[in-house]
Parts: C-alpha cells; sequence; structure tokens
C-alpha cells in the first residue's frame, strides 16, 4: 500500500471548517498520480503513451471532517486490475489516525480517442501484485 501527505489548506475548507466534500476527490487524484509515480511512471508519460485512466465510478464515505492544517495521510492500493479496468482504494487518516474518508475509484484505459484498450503491460505487471481488496 502507498501513502503520502498532505497538508489541509484554507482554501479546501468551508465556512465551517471542514474540507469541502468535492475536494477530497482532488486530494485522491493527488495520491494516485503520486502512488503512479513511486511505480516509475507519471501520469504524462501514461498520457503520452496514448494511455489515459478516466473515473467512470467513485464511491465515498465520509466518515469524520478532515479540518484545517491537518496533516492528512492518503493511502492508496489497486483493488482490481483487469484487461482494461482498474479501481483503486483509498484511505485518509489524520495525524492522529482518525479515519476520515474511505474511497473506491472505478477507472477504464482508454487512448487519447477515449476509445477503451488494454492496460499497458508494463504497468499492470507492476499493479497486480500489489492488489488488495477494499
Amino acid at each position: 500500500m502507498f501513502s503520502c501527505k498532505h497538508r489541509v489548506s484554507y482554501a479546501e475548507c468551508t465556512v465551517g471548517n471542514h474540507i469541502y466534500h468535492s475536494r477530497y476527490l482532488d486530494l485522491l487524484e493527488a495520491a494516485r498520480s503520486e502512488f503512479l509515480r513511486s511505480l516509475g511512471t507519471t501520469v504524462l508519460e501514461l498520457q503520452n503513451r496514448d494511455c489515459i485512466f478516466p473515473v467512470i465510478e467513485a464511491k465515498l464515505r465520509y466518515k469524520f471532517p478532515a479540518r484545517y492544517d491537518d496533516l492528512l495521510t492518503i493511502e492508496v492500493w489497486p483493488a482490481l486490475v483487469d484487461k482494461i479496468r482498474v479501481n483503486f482504494g483509498h484511505r485518509i487518516l489524520n495525524q492522529d489516525g482518525k479515519l476520515i474518508l474511505e474511497a473506491e475509484t472505478f477507472h477504464v484505459c482508454t487512448g487519447i480517442d477515449e476509445k477503451p484498450k488494454r492496460l499497458p503491460e508494463d504497468l499492470a505487471e507492476k499493479l497486480k501484485p500489489l492488489v488488495k481488496e477494499n
């Protein structure tokens, strides 16, 4: 499982001093990008190889609010690696280890033309051993 840190900025928060619900999707995206970087590739490199991974579904379960200046740990792992699909599990915890959010995002591999295509074999080989069910 991969994890990265994020400090909650004031811009991400509501007047009620908690992260606005849709901003969590941005955090998950950033964590997935860092996860791919840890595997030796980047989103831009994959895009240059005519592979993009649009989100086709997202499930988020909000457990506790994250607040301004919290230091979050964002965990991400592949939950499914298939011929053209890849799903990621996510958890976000605050600096006290309190569970903030659980999520799963569902992606399909496509070309820039948005037509489905097989996952690059080298990427699939890196992801498959890391699969962990939610």
